[in-house]
């Protein structure tokens, strides 16, 4: 089985190294040799030393009839569909790791595919075979639950604030200088890799098309040591999840930073690793915890799909056969959410501030759940209030956030996490 690589980069190395390393277990597998012929770069002069021939022309590679298989590894969303809507067009087989692309395009992709094979195992948490457990182990269930740790830059960020006790700003240039983040690291602190990937396994668990702007998306910028003073005192994790939960008729995505009971399995995950907790209604809780980055995490998903393909299987591509036949579920409003709360205030220390906010909670249906005042070191500084609510919704919590910040006591931008269970 020839196959072209579109994007030579790390992963793309790993994939044509795996492939020559791991040859003979490879062959055995697939029941036919898959064999790298060429590749597609950017910039010939910055792969000299390259075994597989590499081209710059993209539309001579894709056009070849000696081509079995095209593995789209460029990464964005408009150029990448285009040329995979071009290449399924043709009835050729592709595999991608691209999440954005995915994230945007996958209804439309499934489309265009058909029978087509289409594979993406390594466009969520790389070395992790979460969709195929989705899409094929557990397809007996209705997918009750996901909650995932998705992104290992801000784990391992999180991971050692709370460990060592130390600032975001020097923990993220740690992070740039080990390599785990990069230059501009918002696409992965801001939350929105995590939701990438939440969004392509709603769609296999759950039959939704949602885009990003459509679901809550928050990151881990604003958490300080103020916050995991708080997480320690009271037995906490702080992670940031991907959170998928099955309603009759609706389904709830966000991505957030949240207060996690630390007994919890996935509050134990640590560092750069991910995670994914799934709960099916037969099977009851699953949790996958691997590798989620690295060019050979990633390469081995990617080949994992190669062998599919040169085997024959064909799966559907989000793993329904007849999504129309299903009662259709929507996106739960970002406004509806319920759950429990946390909030940190710095207020003037005066006397009635406490009440307050109580007051103003209260007008908001808001109830406090529990309560911590932080001592003042200096007799200037401001007071730390740190409150938990009863689960509540998320429109509420926003209409008393709102009212709170433009009270005269209140000296800072309030802060708030939800709380999982």
């Amino acid at each position: 089985m020839n196959i072209a690589i579109l994007g030579v980069g790390t992963v793309g190395t790993g994939v044509v190294n795996i492939l020559a390393e791991n040859k003979n277990l490879i062959t055995a597998r697939a029941g036919e040799p898959i064999i790298p012929v060429v590749g597609v770069v950017r910039d010939l002069s910055k792969h000299k030393n390259s075994n597989l021939e590499l081209t710059t022309d993209i539309d001579s590679v894709i056009n070849r009839d000696d081509i079995d298989v095209f593995v789209e590894l460029m990464g964005g969303v408009d150029k990448p569909y285009k040329i995979v809507g071009e290449i399924l067009k043709r009835k050729k087989p592709v595999v991608t790791a691209n999440k954005a692309l995915l994230a945007y395009h996958r209804s439309d992709l499934e489309n265009l595919a058909g029978d087509t094979p289409f594979g993406y195992e390594a466009s969520v948490a790389g070395g992790i075979p979460i969709i195929k457990a989705l899409r094929e182990g557990l397809s007996a269930n209705k997918i009750e639950k996901i909650m995932g740790i998705l992104n290992g830059t801000s784990n391992y960020i999180l991971t050692n604030m709370m460990k060592n006790e130390l600032p975001f700003d020097e923990v993220l240039k740690t992070a740039q200088n080990l390599g785990y983040a990069e230059a501009d690291p918002t696409f992965d602190i801001g939350g929105f890799d995590a939701a990438h990937k939440l969004l392509i396994l709603a769609s296999i668990a759950y039959n939704v098309n949602a885009k990003p702007e459509d679901i809550l998306i928050e990151g881990i910028e604003k958490i300080n040591s103020e916050d995991i003073f708080f997480a320690n005192e009271f037995g906490y994790a702080i992670k940031l999840l991907a959170i998928a939960k099955r309603y009759e008729k609706e389904v709830e995505l966000r991505v957030q930073p949240v207060l996690l009971s630390k007994d919890k399995m996935i509050a134990k995950v640590d560092g750069v690793m991910n995670a994914i907790s799934v709960t099916g209604n037969a099977v009851g809780e699953n949790l996958f915890y691997g590798a989620g980055a690295g060019g050979n995490a990633t390469a081995s998903a990617v080949i994992s799909d190669l062998i599919d393909i040169a085997r024959q299987i064909k799966s559907p591509m989000l793993g329904y056969k007849a999504p129309n036949e299903l009662v259709k579920l929507n996106l739960l409003p970002k406004e509806k959410i319920q759950t429990k709360f946390y909030m940190r205030l710095s207020v003037a220390d005066k006397v009635g501030v406490l009440a307050q906010i109580a007051n103003l909670m209260s007008q908001n249906n808001l109830s406090i759940d529990s309560f911590l005042q932080k001592p003042r070191i200096n007799e200037n500084d401001f007071t730390t209030l740190y409150f938990t609510t009863h689960t509540c919704l998320e429109s509420d919590m926003q209409k008393a956030i709102s009212f709170i910040s433009k009270q005269d006591f209140v000296k800072s931008e309030p802060f708030m996490m939800r709380i999982e269970k």
